[in-house]
């Protein structure tokens, strides 16, 4: 799912400070007409290597009625994952509040503060991408997408919701696949889930 690499003229200092740049995986979130979709590609690269290309990056949390999707280092996602799951269930499902207590984690927990991941996560009200850097991003947006190849799923999600009658699960998938034709990081097996 990832691939690092060092930036040869990293700011911050010394070689043993320096942090990797991660390269993995679209993902996209589209809110249109009362629905939301999440949709991911299925590849897992590890440095130059595809190790997989049908993983299932996106799944339906608290008994379906949150959407989560990740990207990013493999365990560093399941870490930051299973930690926003964990708030969702102390919270009974609220959204809002699940974020905004993760959030709040940084501050104590010195794990959290390293893990290079990010996930979106979504219900029919709202939307968040949470990063393992302590960011919590709400988002007010119909789209917003994460990866390597989000900046092209974004666009071409917004493009659809603006200029098409695709509702928001298609608008997802084929924002995934426009990623996939520029992304080497991404690839044309997708996962949608929608609520």
């Amino acid at each position: 799912m990832t691939h690092t690499h060092w930036h040869e003229n990293d700011p911050r200092g010394s070689e043993s400070n320096r942090r990797p740049a991660i390269h993995s995986t679209t993902v996209v979130g589209v809110k249109k007409d009362g629905r939301v979709a999440i949709a991911s590609d299925g590849q897992i690269t590890m440095h130059e290597t595809i190790m997989k290309q049908t993983a299932k990056k996106v799944q339906k949390v608290y008994h379906g009625k949150v959407l989560a999707g990740y990207a990013g280092a493999a365990a560093d996602a399941l870490t930051l994952f299973e930690r926003f799951e964990g708030k969702l269930e102390e919270t009974r499902g609220n959204l809002q509040r699940a974020v905004q207590l993760l959030a709040q984690d940084w501050r104590t927990d010195r794990i959290l503060r390293h893990l290079e991941a990010l996930i979106l996560v979504a219900d029919k009200e709202a939307m968040y991408v949470i990063s393992g850097q302590g960011d919590v991003i709400g988002i007010e947006e119909d789209v917003a997408a994460i990866g390597s190849g989000g900046p092209f799923a974004m666009a071409a999600g917004k493009a659809l919701c603006r200029h098409s009658d695709l509702s928001a699960d298609k608008i997802a998938r084929e924002a995934v696949l426009i990623a996939a034709s520029i992304c080497v990081y991404t690839n044309t097996e997708i996962t949608v889930l929608t609520l």
